[in-house]
């Protein structure tokens, strides 16, 4: 992992400052790259200005996205029917504040607080009120388990979303930096040109933004 990292940090840090600030810019609350987890929070009145639903199968204002991101979804949904003949399925795209709090809730009540925190976010703390995260299934597994990353479109997804800008946000082998237990169903929008970093490196997104932000600190220590 520490030689990805430094792989990432060497080339961004080719990119020069100006490139970097508009990557760190894009980290900021209605950016692409915005960071949100359990120790970013967002505010509880916040909800995005252009959420829109994608054209794809689903569940209707239970999948709406932002505008760019849901673009890209009927981008790669297109892609999967066409090169594969998969058929996938939008399950959950933006959730408010309260929406999410009722499910946290709802979940500590079945399972226990602590177990609930590896599987579910807190208000507030969850990339669905971004409006930039979709979780998704296909014929035969809309339940949202690890199964959906065992079936064909679940492989295709992890291997292709990055395409159209999306990443498989919690991986199993990142249970401990990002805090949740594998979800190959939940993918994020962050763009086509840092997704495709971000799989080829195979980080977790908190490594991505933290190098991102270690190369402005280094780039303006050099006053360039």
């Amino acid at each position: 992992m520490a030689a990805k990292l430094l792989t990432l940090l060497i080339m961004i840090l080719s990119l020069g400052l100006q490139t970097v600030n508009a990557y760190v810019d894009s980290m900021s609350l209605g950016g692409n790259l915005f960071l949100v987890n359990r120790d970013y929070a967002i505010s509880s009145d916040y909800v995005p200005n252009d959420l829109t639903k994608p054209n794809v199968p689903g569940g209707g204002e239970a999948t709406m996205l932002r505008a760019e991101a849901a673009q890209a979804l009927e981008k790669m949904f297109a892609a999967a029917k066409e090169e594969e003949g998969f058929a996938l399925v939008a399950i959950s795209g933006y959730r408010s504040y309260g929406q999410q709090s009722a499910i946290h809730q709802r979940k500590v009540q079945s399972v226990g607080k602590k177990s609930a925190l590896r599987v579910s976010a807190p208000p507030g703390c969850s990339e669905h009120q971004l409006g930039l995260a979709m979780d998704l299934g296909c014929k035969g597994s809309m339940s949202l388990t690890s199964k959906f990353g065992q079936t064909p479109e679940g492989i295709w997804v992890a291997e292709n979303c990055h395409r159209f800008g999306f990443i498989i946000r919690y991986k199993a082998e990142w249970e401990e930096i990002t805090g949740y237990t594998y979800e190959p169903w939940h993918i994020r929008y962050v763009g086509e040109e840092h997704a495709a970093r971000i799989h080829a490196l195979d980080i977790p997104f908190e490594y991505y933004v933290a190098q991102l932000r270690l190369a402005q600190a280094e780039l303006a220590g050099k006053g360039e």
